[in-house]
């Protein structure tokens, strides 16, 4: 069986391809296909996969870095043109999304990241180390449905409580929904502190679906 577009954007995504995946994301662009479909069953799809073989330990940083910066490379190409072809008035569910203060992992929250983005959200990443005060300012400038807030270890944790109770303090409650992620999270916390709870780059998307009705 011929492989099909969409499984050697799958496979340049694996490959960590940037070049690949740009070249493919244009070609489907000029040929009209179906941008949805081409997000979804190509690129997506093998991100997803990337961050399965991440958490089952046959992929190692390199590897997931360079499929973070292959998917990031057709989004760049297949974004705009998707906009266009909607006539601009698709209206994204905006993301804020970094990990908590005191905390200098990246790499999950990244990942997390380009898998909203290939889904379809307007994701604002701002990095590591990030404050309470400076997520809530991004979340009032954007202004975003969603804050995303990821821990990676036990020390930081209270500042996602924090953020949830600086969301509250700001009147943006009703308005703002918190996801917590990270590998000392669990759900059982995120309920405490009246946030969500993403236990993978794979739920969180799942997550952001639900949150964004």
């Amino acid at each position: 069986m011929a492989e099909s577009p969409f499984d050697r954007m799958r496979q340049a995504v694996l490959d960590g391809d940037v070049d690949a995946c740009a070249a493919l994301a244009k070609a489907s662009v000029e040929r009209g296909d179906d941008l949805l479909a081409v997000v979804e069953r190509g690129f997506a799809a093998g991100i997803r996969e990337v961050g399965v073989l991440w958490e089952d330990g046959e992929y190692f940083l390199p590897e997931l870095v360079q499929g973070a910066e292959a998917i990031k490379a057709a989004m760049a190409i297949v974004q705009p043109a998707l906009g266009r072809a909607q006539g601009g008035s698709a209206q994204r569910v905006r993301v804020v999304l970094g990990t908590v203060q005191g905390d200098l992992h990246d790499i999950g929250k990244t990942l997390v990241g380009t898998l909203l983005e290939a889904n379809g959200f307007e994701v604002h990443d701002l990095g590591c180390d990030v404050s309470v005060e400076r997520f809530v300012g991004e979340v009032r400038a954007r202004p975003a449905r969603i804050v995303g807030a990821s821990a990676l270890l036990t020390t930081t944790m209270p500042a996602q409580r924090r953020l949830v109770e600086a969301i509250a303090a700001a009147g943006l409650a009703d308005t703002v929904s918190v996801m917590v992620g990270g590998a000392p999270t669990t759900a059982r916390w995120a309920a405490a502190i009246g946030a969500h709870h993403a236990d993978s780059a794979q739920d969180a998307v799942a997550v952001a679906g639900r949150l964004a009705r």
